[in-house]
C-alpha cells in the first residue's frame, strides 16, 4: 500500500473502501496536528481539531476530485479552525494570544526553536497560516494559491516578504 500515491489511496476511500483511509490517517495526522498545534498553541485543541479534520475527511469523501490530496486536507483543516473560532464566537486574531502559550508549553524546544517559533507567533495569524503551510507542511504555491483564492505568483510574492518580515522579527528576539 506504502506504493500508492494520497491521490490514488483518496480516489478509493472516495469510492467507499474505508479500510484505505487508515495510511492517509497514518501517513497525515502529525502533520495536520503539527499546523493546528502551530496556529493555536493548544494541544487539546489540536488534538480535537485533527480528529474532526479525519472525520470530515469521511463525511466529504465524495466531493474529492483527484487533484492534490495535501492541498485538499489541509484546506479541511484550516475550515475547521476557522469554524471552531466562529462557533466559540473568537476571531481569527484570538489565535495570537493560543499562539504564545505554545513557546511557554514547549520545554523541549533548543533556544533557537524557541525564538523561531515566538517569532512566528508574533506575526499576524494569516502569515502564520501561509508560512506553515508553505515551509513546514510543503504545499507548494499552485496549490496554496487553489486554498488562498490567489495566484501562485501572488502567494510567491506573499511568501516572500512573511519570510522577510519573520527574519526581521527573528533577529530581534535573539
Amino acid at each position: 500500500m506504502e506504493a500508492l500515491s494520497d491521490e490514488m489511496i483518496m480516489q478509493k476511500v472516495a469510492e467507499g473502501n474505508l479500510d484505505l483511509l487508515k495510511v492517509l490517517f497514518d501517513r497525515h495526522h502529525k502533520h495536520v496536528y503539527n499546523f493546528l498545534f502551530k496556529m493555536t498553541g493548544d494541544r487539546m485543541l489540536s488534538e480535537d481539531l485533527t480528529q474532526d479534520v479525519f472525520y470530515k475527511l469521511i463525511k466529504y469523501r465524495s466531493s474529492y476530485n483527484m487533484g492534490s490530496f495535501k492541498s485538499w486536507l489541509f484546506t479541511i483543516a484550516r475550515n475547521s479552525l476557522k469554524t471552531h473560532f466562529t462557533r466559540h464566537h473568537k476571531t481569527f486574531e484570538d489565535i495570537e494570544v493560543l499562539a504564545y502559550q505554545s513557546v511557554e508549553d514547549a520545554h523541549d524546544m533548543t533556544e533557537n526553536n524557541a525564538h523561531l517559533q515566538n517569532a512566528l507567533n508574533r506575526l499576524p495569524p494569516e502569515d502564520r497560516e501561509l508560512i506553515l503551510l508553505n515551509r513546514y507542511q510543503e504545499i507548494r504555491y499552485d496549490d496554496l494559491a487553489e486554498m488562498m483564492g490567489s495566484s501562485p505568483g501572488a502567494i510567491k510574492t506573499k511568501v516572500c516578504r512573511i519570510l522577510k518580515k519573520l527574519k526581521e522579527i527573528y533577529l530581534e528576539t535573539i
